[in-house]
């Protein structure tokens, strides 16, 4: 096989977006009471929306954007259990109940999503397939060994593979038999939709702004105010973070490729146990992806995702087209590629414990509650949160709940990570103040700047973050994110300035993009 990458330009676009129709939901008018607002319309928010509505509650969804656009616009779309070599270090941290209530709570999120795509007849390409997390290097084999052992004895379908249908060797790995796969857009419209017609509300262009804990609850919106009983924070990251979310858990970007190959590609899901870690599945545009474009309509096309990069924004130096390039450069040096189709990036937060928050938000707030930091795995943890959150609002409890707490405290699991995570933070906070104060002056640099490059340049003593476009157009942004004052580094894939501390991104005339900042980089005049 060839390692030889030709110029090519893949749609810079999610598949799954792509593929899917935009929704039209109108925006939160006045005000409104409901039994349940739930902030966040990507699938841990429809999730617990629907869970909620089943169980007789009224629900509004409401969505700063547009549904399904963030996160879970840009995943992987894997429904497994298996996430990366877990569980042995789940028994050894947490001990083996929490870790087989882990296990219970993500296999019954996979039950969860094919009983919902049969109830509602829903055409969203889902199909159980394996998963398997294969060793990189013979030096990790023991590791694989181990990982099967215990997933057998916390119940999993676990079992341990020298042959995997790859088109190439793997020392060893482990194999979980009926995970699955599917289309999360055409799957999450589909519940949205059933929310709506059996009269829920779901928002768009809806911010929420504050939440106060009360009683009722009240959630303050940029079109009015939401009062509930209950109130489920599903945004990426917590709307209301009194409980130290920010220190608690650290952001990391992934990136994804669809690549059309010669032959069929393989059966399966695959993570490995490089770092960083790559990640494969297949999507068959014969069962039905073509949807909205016609560019990937092919009746015998298959295409494969491949990905991983993963890093942590604040420790890298990279550039962002850089890591597209090592992503096909890996699959290339796998696969036979035809053409890159599409390129996407993804962002999620890893807790220091490497565990989901998924309950009450914090102490002082009885009827708020909070899922987030699934640490690349939310298609299948989202899920399971939505049912948890809505167990705990209707029931009281949940038999997934206690491993999940957010009030949780695991100094084995989390102190030296915790540590570690946020003096990188405060470093980079440190090191960029430094950096801003020895950049080049404004004006010399706007004059000088090249079409579709970007920099962080000192005007009036101030950080501002200059973008040059193709049409020769200089903005000019305030380059200090107005979360917690770290400066926003440019993207030169994605034409954003993302935040490296806490993962805000915004667009290069500073609009929000995606939080925990709520408000965009002020817009400079040169």
């Amino acid at each position: 096989m060839s390692n030889s990458i030709p110029a090519e330009s893949p749609r810079p676009e999610s598949l799954w977006l792509a593929t899917t129709p935009t929704t039209e939901y109108g925006t939160l008018e006045d005000g409104l009471t409901v039994d349940a607002a739930v902030i966040g319309g990507g699938i841990t928010g429809l999730s617990a929306a629907i869970e909620l509505q089943d169980a007789g509650r009224s629900v509004a969804v409401l969505e700063a954007d547009r549904i399904v656009e963030g996160t879970t616009g840009h995943t992987t779309a894997k429904l497994t259990s298996q996430h990366g070599l877990c569980y042995d270090r789940l028994v050894s941290q947490f001990g083996r109940e929490k870790a087989r209530q882990y296990a219970a709570a993500n296999e019954a999120a996979i039950e969860t999503v094919e009983r919902r795509v049969a109830a509602l007849d829903i055409d969203c390409d889902f199909r159980r397939t394996p998963a398997y997390t294969y060793a990189a290097s013979p030096d990790d084999v023991e590791q694989i060994r181990d990982e099967v052992e215990t997933a057998k004895r916390l119940g999993l379908p676990a079992s341990y593979v020298e042959e995997t249908p790859l088109p190439f060797e793997v020392p060893g790995a482990v194999r979980f038999d009926e995970q699955a796969a599917f289309h999360p857009r055409k799957y999450l419209l589909a519940i949205a939709e059933a929310i709506h017609d059996d009269g829920g509300h779901v928002f768009e262009e809806t911010r929420a702004l504050e939440v106060d804990p009360g009683s009722p609850c009240r959630v303050e919106t940029d079109h009015g105010t939401v009062v509930a009983d209950d109130v489920v924070v599903a945004t990426h990251f917590p709307v209301l973070d009194r409980a130290g979310y920010f220190a608690r858990m650290h952001p990391h970007r992934a990136y994804l490729l669809a690549v059309r190959i010669d032959g069929t590609p393989p059966e399966g899901m695959y993570y490995n146990t490089a770092s960083p870690a790559a990640t494969m599945r297949t999507y068959s545009v014969a069962d039905g992806g073509a949807g909205a474009d016609d560019d990937v309509d092919d009746e015998d096309g298959n295409l494969l995702l491949v990905g991983g990069q993963s890093h942590k924004p604040s420790v890298t130096s990279v550039p962002t087209s850089e890591r597209y390039r090592r992503c096909e450069a890996f699959a290339r040096d796998c696969f036979d590629v035809e053409s890159v189709e599409y390129r996407w990036s993804t962002m999620d937060y890893s807790p220091v414990d490497s565990v989901p928050f998924i309950g009450r938000i914090d102490p002082l707030s009885d009827h708020v509650y909070v899922g987030t930091g699934f640490d690349g795995w939310g298609m299948t943890t989202g899920t399971a949160a939505g049912t948890i959150l809505a167990d705990l609002i209707v029931e009281g409890s949940s038999p997934h709940a206690d491993v999940f707490d957010p009030q949780r405290f695991t100094p084995k699991a989390s102190a030296k990570r915790f540590l570690e995570e946020n003096a990188t933070v405060g470093g980079s906070f440190v090191g960029d103040r430094i950096k801003s104060l020895l950049a080049a002056l404004g004006a010399d640099a706007a004059d000088n700047l090249p079409r579709g490059d970007a920099r962080v340049v000192r005007r009036a003593s101030q950080p501002v973050g200059l973008y040059r476009d193709d049409g020769g157009t200089t903005h000019a942004v305030s380059a200090t994110c107005p979360h917690m004052g770290c400066l926003v580094r440019w993207n030169d894939a994605e034409r954003t300035w993302d935040c490296p501390c806490h993962g805000s991104r915004f667009s290069h005339e500073g609009e929000v993009l995606s939080g925990p900042a709520l408000e965009g980089l002020l817009y400079r005049r040169l």
